[in-house]
This record gives C-alpha cells, structure tokens and sequence, in this order.
C-alpha cells in the first residue's frame, strides 16, 4: 500500500570549512536552538532536521508550515531521496513525483525532448507512450523549436515550464510539492492552475510545502509544523495553522 513512513528522521550537513576561526565563529554567533555542533572529526556540523517523525498513509495531505531556514525544503528532499539520513529511516512505497527544484533530474546538455524520453523511459514507459508524453509536454510548455536544444541554452522561465510540464504530465501516487512551484510568470501559473489542482486531486499522498496559509488550508488534512529542524506542532490542519499563527504573530 502507497504510504511514507519517517521515523527518527535527522539530518546534519558538515561544514567541511567550518575549522577557520571566522566561519566557526560566524556561524556559532548566528545559529540557534543548539543547530550547530561537531562530530568526532571536529567538523562542524549544521542540524537541518532531528528527529523527525510521522506516518502518511493514502488520503493524507500534509502541509509544510514554519519559516525561512525551518528545514521544509530539505524534508521534501529526504522523502525524495536526495538526502539521507544521518540517523533515523524514510520508506516510502508508491511512483512519486517531485516539484521542488525545476532542473531536478534534468540533464542540461541534452534536448528538451531527450529530457522528455529519458523521463518516460525512468517512468517505465514504452515507446508509444514515451510519444504522448512528448506531445504533452510540447504542447504545454510552448517551447516551439528550443524543443529540439539542449536545455542549457534556455531561459530560467522556458526551465520552468519544461520541469513544471513533465513533472505534472506523468500522474504518481505520491507528489511532494514545494510552494515554490506556486510563483513565476502569471500568464503560465494561471495556465498551470488547472493541471496542478488536478494532479493532486489524483494523487494518494501529498506533502507540501508553503508559506500560503490559504493553501495549506485548501489544499491539506494535516500539517507540521517545523522550527529550527525540530517539529514544533503535529496535528490536523485548524491546530497546526492556528498555532503557527498564532506563534508568529500573525491576525487570525
């Protein structure tokens, strides 16, 4: 059964610099919550997530909240396997589709439309439908001839249109969402709207995360809420956001 189970989760970056007496005693000034410390070797390390932990199982859509610095972004990269845990352990079980980072699994050298084959062919597609998932794509991102350049060559908005296509062309069980994919060119988002409020409509498990209070609420069961890499409130979504509202000062 689709699901993702966190248990214990952390996760520590090392400073590989961090030695030089003014970088240790920048970061040491400006870290809170007891986020830096050092491990055997000396090196300093920054704790961007500790001991998280939480169950989804299919129905659940957890919202993200807390802000700059919380550790939502690199949550969303454990769940998606780009960052492993230091201790702890994330399963996941089901097809997962990531918007979190426009290049992410793109190869900028190749063509728009090998990034498109090579996507399909990740996915477990055959040929036939490796076709009509380049139709699709084409169609939605308006690339017209850069289709057929390396991405390289494209403009920080035609990436963004490439990564939001193919990530919503091929529907998962499993979407983790960053708000960031909300922003951009008006024109195109007003555009996407529809094809993103029908992904997660399909999808058995989302994890978001996002500033938008309006969205969490529309869009969520659940919410977590992160501080400093710690969870500050776990619960359903009327708790958490009236928690992090309430704690952050905002009228509610």
């Amino acid at each position: 059964m689709t699901h993702i189970h966190v248990d214990h989760l952390s996760i520590e970056f090392p400073l590989y610099h961090g030695g030089g007496r003014s970088l240790r005693k920048a970061v040491l000034s400006t870290a809170t919550g007891g986020r830096v410390a050092r491990d055997e070797n000396e090196r300093v390390l920054v704790k961007a997530l500790d001991d998280i932990s939480f169950r989804l199982q299919p129905g659940d859509r957890l919202g993200l909240v807390g802000g700059n610095g919380a550790g939502k972004t690199t949550l969303l990269r454990a769940l998606a396997g780009i960052y492993e845990p230091v201790r702890g352990t994330v399963s996941t079980q089901g097809l997962i589709t990531t918007l979190i980072d426009p290049n992410l699994g793109m190869n900028m050298d190749l063509t728009g439309r090998e990034n498109i084959a090579l996507r399909g062919l990740f996915s477990g597609l055959g040929e036939a439908q490796v076709n009509a998932l380049t139709d699709d794509v084409a169609e939605f991102a308006e690339l017209g001839d850069f289709l057929e350049m390396p991405v390289r060559t494209y403009s920080s908005g035609m990436v963004v249109r490439l990564g939001f296509a193919l990530a919503t062309a091929i529907h998962p069980q499993i979407l983790l969402m960053d708000e960031w994919f909300l922003a951009g060119d008006a024109a195109f988002m007003e555009k996407a709207r529809k094809r993103l409020e029908s992904l997660i409509g399909g999808v058995e498990i989302l994890v978001l995360s996002t500033h938008l209070l309006d969205v969490v609420q529309r869009w969520c069961t659940k919410v977590i809420w992160l501080e400093g890499g710690k969870v500050r409130h776990q619960g359903d979504v009327y708790s958490g956001v009236h928690a992090y509202m309430t704690a952050s000062g905002i009228p509610i």
